[in-house]
């Protein structure tokens, strides 16, 4: 089993910046991929970002530019910087990990951003 605990959400203007984390415990020598989903008023839970332990990133378009997902393998975190933040941005943000066929998901954390 893996346990995935998000922080850093928060309310920010327009414009502005905030850091989610996520802190991966458990069965964590399995986990490979890591990264964030988000769910928005009125839609369905999008792709954010994503990095597996070489490195790679890969990010939906809409974040592309402004946000970055970053990994401490270390603390066994995974961590999304996010700046020039938009109204848009508004959402829970989940973080997730494929682990033996199944997705793993933490509890979410809040992002408001006010206009």
């Amino acid at each position: 089993q893996v346990q995935l605990v998000e922080s850093g959400g928060g309310l920010v203007q327009d414009g502005g910046s905030l850091r989610l984390s996520c802190a991966a415990s458990g069965s964590i020598f399995s986990i490979n991929a890591m990264g964030w989903y988000r769910q928005t008023p009125g839609k369905q839970r999008e792709f954010v970002a994503h990095i597996i332990s070489g490195g790679s990133t890969n990010y939906a378009d809409s974040v592309k530019g402004r946000f970055t997902i970053s990994r401490d393998n270390v603390r066994n975190t995974v961590y999304l910087q996010m700046n020039s933040l938009k109204p848009e941005d508004t959402g829970v943000y989940y973080c997730y990990t494929p682990v033996s066929g199944r997705i793993h998901w933490g509890q979410g954390t809040q992002v408001t951003v006010s206009s």
